[in-house]
């Protein structure tokens, strides 16, 4: 039985656009909706690095350009990107308190990639929530490139996920199918 949806797809084809469409299509059926979205930052027109978005507003840093670490941390980079993980740990894993509290809510998850990976506790939590009786996850994974990410292949493998390949060509023609598919996972329709 599929518990848990899951977006694919290319950098840039719309995938954190189709979670908060979802998140909103579904919300207003009384469902508790908790989780976080990855948004990018742009200074000037140039994208210089990531965000962390809760889905009440909260925002942190995920990650800049070149940002040097504070002295004596150790520096997480993917590309041309440092990775802020302190401030990345301290908004997005109070979040996931909330995942098991036994009431019927949707998880957002956007995104499980390169840089949220480094954190240990984050993978632990992540695990749990998909775990959790309590929560469906509704979340974003990037397609396989270069060496596998171990969290990655493991949701992709899971019996209980339903992956959707979010392309340019279907992304304005998904929606419906993914509200679908999260309703029948909360036992909505």
């Amino acid at each position: 039985m599929i518990r848990h949806v899951f977006l694919t797809g290319s950098p840039g084809v719309g995938k954190t656009t189709l979670v908060q469409k979802a998140w909103e299509a579904i919300s207003s059926s009384g469902v508790s909706i908790h989780g976080f979205c990855t948004e990018e930052v742009r200074e000037s027109g140039r994208r210089v690095g990531f965000d962390v978005v809760t889905v009440n507003g909260q925002r942190g840093i995920l990650s800049r350009i070149g940002a040097a670490a504070p002295s004596g941390r150790r520096e997480y980079t993917v590309g041309q990107y440092v990775v802020d993980l302190p401030s990345f740990e301290s908004l997005a894993l109070p979040l996931f308190r909330n995942a098991s509290d036994g009431s019927r809510k949707v998880f957002i998850i956007d995104e499980i990639g390169k840089m949220e990976l480094f954190s240990q506790a984050f993978i632990r939590a992540v695990r749990q929530a998909l775990d959790s009786k309590d929560c469906t996850v509704l979340g974003t994974i990037p397609i396989p490139k270069g060496k596998p990410l171990g969290l990655v292949e493991e949701i992709r493998a899971r019996k209980d996920v339903k992956v959707f390949m979010v392309t340019k060509e279907n992304r304005n023609a998904i929606l419906d199918e993914i509200v679908a598919e999260l309703k029948e996972c909360l036992k909505m329709k």
